[in-house]
């Protein structure tokens, strides 16, 4: 990692972090970020890092929950040795406007490490500057950034840390993220004082994923059931019958059938279908790709099941999903 090279905890230069705040950023993922830094100067009595707020039109910012923040400054120049994070949040695709992206390729060019919170990950990866690089994104947005970037090696990470690129997940990851940080430059007695500061007892690394593990998730703790879910989220494009499932995991079909009836109160083609139809959805609201295309990326044969199957499941249709929601509405967050 890059983003703290042998940085001397000695250094009298606080250590500099701008936060372009994209429209509708997301207020946890902006705090878990900022609040560890305020903490870190407090506790070790002296400024060891400061921060300045940025954004496009250099004035204010509203967050997703309609707080405002002045802002310091506009897509100005900064410092080589500032770290550059962009917040992210809902309708992040429009956010990231041609001004946003021309500003982040020039800083990444003068070699300024930089990072995406929440799905500010986005418009790192539409700048291109992702390309090639570890990243990670909300657990909502994969779907559709996978489908638009399929350059980037997207991970399920709580959060990354790729040379002199970082992404976090959003939510509380950009704690986890910020304390390593702190860690590297000051030691690890100063970034668990911070965690014990904001009463955040179990730090996570970049080795821990973001969403809870499939029993946790269903409540189940049925090692079968869980490895047929795991297979199931894992082939949507292409799905696998619930007799080769089975088979897979050493069950009967009929085995299989009272599982996922006991646990779950559906079938498992049932269950297969809203998982494909889940991705369906958050393709049609995330990316532009066509409805033919999503049909397809989900393991619908052809346009005319696959409206079928969405308007019994969500009462309207794909085409009318996506008229409503738009092309750019972009990725959600939480």
């Amino acid at each position: 990692m890059t983003v703290s090279p042998a940085r001397s905890a000695r250094s009298d230069k606080p250590r500099r972090f701008v936060f372009l705040l994209l429209d509708r950023f997301t207020m946890i993922s902006f705090a878990g970020a900022i609040e560890p830094l305020r903490l870190a100067n407090r506790i070790s009595g002296r400024t060891i890092y400061a921060w300045a707020l940025a954004g496009e039109n250099g004035a204010e910012a509203v967050c997703s929950n309609g707080a405002a923040f002045r802002l310091d400054m506009g897509l100005d120049e900064i410092e080589r040795e500032d770290v550059l994070l962009v917040c992210g949040g809902i309708d992040v695709q429009k956010a990231t406007t041609r001004a946003v992206v021309n500003w982040l390729r020039r800083e990444a060019r003068r070699g300024v490490t930089i990072g995406g919170l929440c799905t500010g990950a986005y418009a790192l990866a539409r700048a291109g500057l992702l390309d090639g690089r570890k990243a990670t994104i909300h657990w909502e947005n994969q779907d559709g950034f996978t489908e638009e970037f399929p350059e980037v090696r997207l991970t399920k990470s709580v959060f990354v840390m790729d040379g002199n690129r970082l992404t976090t997940a959003g939510g509380t990851a950009s704690i986890d993220m910020m304390l390593k940080i702190i860690a590297r430059d000051q030691g690890d007695d100063i970034a668990n004082t911070v965690a014990d500061q904001l009463i955040y007892s179990s730090i996570r690394t970049d080795q821990d994923t973001q969403r809870l593990s499939i029993p946790s998730r269903i409540g189940v703790r049925h090692p079968k059931l869980s490895e047929v879910i795991r297979k199931m989220e894992a082939n949507t494009e292409d799905p696998i019958s619930p007799a080769d499932l089975a088979e897979e995991v050493g069950m009967s079909t009929r085995q299989l059938e009272r599982l996922f009836r006991r646990y779950l109160n559906r079938s498992p083609k049932r269950y297969y279908m809203e998982l494909r139809l889940q991705k369906a959805r958050n393709l049609l609201m995330q990316t532009d790709m066509s409805v033919i295309n999503v049909a397809l990326a989900c393991g619908f044969a052809s346009p005319s099941h696959f409206s079928k199957c969405y308007r019994a499941h969500y009462a309207t249709t794909p085409y009318r999903e996506r008229g409503t929601h738009g092309a750019t509405a972009g990725p959600r967050a939480s």
